[in-house]
């Protein structure tokens, strides 16, 4: 993946056309670009996140942000009440501690 501004785009091979084609996979704002080296593809990338932020501004419009820091999480009542309780034991809030269980997880994965 490559990153620019903390937008993260992809890139796909089409050996047919002979062309790199990617997208930005962090926002819903559909951002596309392509090239034919390694080269135009990055220059490409760079500059379809920099010209979607141009237009954000000239049309008076916040651009999407990659991570608010924010998401929905379902659980089963059951894993629900087991997270509360177990939390609660531990003096930390759900969130604390479904932050550390996911950075202790993401850690030992590295």
């Amino acid at each position: 993946m490559m990153d620019h501004k903390g937008y993260l785009g992809t890139v796909e091979y089409d050996a047919e056309a002979k062309l790199f084609h990617g997208d930005i996979v962090n926002i819903r704002d559909v951002i596309t670009f392509q090239g034919t080296t390694v080269e135009e593809i990055e220059n490409a990338f760079k500059d379809s996140v920099d010209d979607y932020l141009v237009w954000c501004k000239e049309e008076g419009a916040a651009p999407e942000k990659p991570y608010s820091g924010k998401f929905n999480l379902r659980l089963p009542p059951e894993l629900h009440k087991e997270l509360a309780v177990r939390a609660k034991k531990l003096r930390m809030s759900i969130n604390g501690f479904v932050e550390k269980a996911i950075t202790d997880e993401l850690a030992a994965i590295r």
